[in-house]
């Protein structure tokens, strides 16, 4: 039977600071002293956060939750490439991408001690909600960037997922309908290498995940997720594009998840000590800290300094997150609609009743 070939694909491999701190000077992107700064600063507070709030939880002050330990790099420098008017889709371990756009700590202390106040978006900031139904957020974020495109608005939408998202019914209707209306959207997938215990090639046979892309009819690109310039330069370029009508890019970012899956889960079950220590030596913030030492922008007694801030910061927000009278159950319909559906009435009525607390 006589074929042609319809057509060729290809997936690109982005990565411009090492492992040892080299970067590539042609790919560098073109960022300030300030961004560079605060972008390494707030990857710090992220993982510090991490361990204050790993430790509170152990002691029964925090819920269970999500770290975020050693995918930095990929939040913090991707959500920094956003402008104010973008909206920004998380999934449920994105603490990092929640401080780079603006989220005080309390806030996030709040919502893990329990308190829908602490998920509830301050004004001023286009962030949506933690969505912890796996994929749940990807429709809402194509939505939101199809909605754009329909009020003519010259913004994008950024939405977070981990690989195990991949497997799920959302993800694919989601790129389907991104790709056949050009939705302004940049999907950015943090490949952690396990889905809770599951690991990455159990996942999917696919050689990456970011080819699945092209099966919807835009670009994929596997970016380096510990290497902040990267991740900010592909998250920009995609951002852009997406602005200027060029329809939606997914950014698949190599990382790892240092810690648990959540503070519920124990990875030593499925994960061994060597595959940990040798993610440890791709450090995105050791690696970050050397460059910006290469720069001549970072000493140590910077270091010193802001460890002793952000320790001092952290103290503060726990302080006055637990100054915050325990919430009543009813307290978290006050945060979902302006105007409650009449099912949603009965139920907060319902709570009340029966003072559920």
């Amino acid at each position: 039977m006589p074929t042609k070939e319809v057509g060729r694909y290809s997936v690109t491999y982005l990565q411009i600071l090492d492992e040892s701190g080299i970067v590539d000077k042609e790919l560098e992107p073109v960022l300030t002293k300030d961004q560079l700064l605060f972008l390494y600063k707030t990857m710090v507070q992220a993982r510090k956060l991490d361990a204050k709030m790993i430790s509170m939880q152990r002691q029964g002050r925090l819920g269970t939750f999500a770290p975020v330990k050693g995918q930095e790099a990929s939040q913090v420098a991707s959500a920094m490439a956003l402008d104010q008017d973008d909206w920004m889709f998380p999934a449920f371990r994105e603490a990092a991408a929640y401080l780079a756009r603006g989220t005080d700590m309390k806030g996030i202390l709040l919502y893990n001690r329990g308190s829908e106040e602490g998920n509830r978006t301050p004004q001023g900031q286009n962030n949506f909600m933690v969505a912890i139904p796996v994929a749940s957020q990807i429709p809402h974020a194509v939505g939101c960037a199809m909605a754009m495109t329909i009020k003519k608005e010259q913004a994008a939408c950024l939405v977070y997922f981990g690989d195990g998202a991949t497997s799920e019914g959302d993800f694919h209707e989601s790129l389907n309908f991104a790709g056949v209306y050009k939705a302004p959207v940049v999907f950015l997938c943090q490949n952690n290498q396990w889905a809770i215990s599951v690991p990455r090639q159990r996942q999917t046979a696919s050689a990456t995940l970011a080819q699945k892309a092209i099966a919807y009819g835009f670009a994929g690109i596997q970016v380096d997720g510990n290497d902040a310039l990267a991740v900010y330069a592909a998250t920009k370029n995609a951002l852009d594009k997406a602005k200027q009508g060029g329809g939606p890019t997914l950014i698949e970012c190599i990382t790892y998840r240092m810690e648990m899956h959540t503070t519920a889960d124990d990875p030593s079950k499925y994960r061994s000590d060597e595959e940990v220590k040798a993610w440890e030596a791709k450090d995105p913030i050791k690696r970050f800290k050397v460059y910006l030492q290469q720069k001549n922008l970072w000493d140590e007694r910077q270091e010193a300094k802001l460890q002793q801030d952000v320790d001092a910061e952290i103290e503060k927000a726990v302080q006055d997150a637990e100054a915050v009278p325990k919430r009543r159950v009813d307290e978290m319909f006050n945060y979902t609609f302006a105007e409650l559906s009449p099912r949603l009435q009965e139920e907060r009525d319902t709570a009340r009743r029966y003072q559920i607390l």
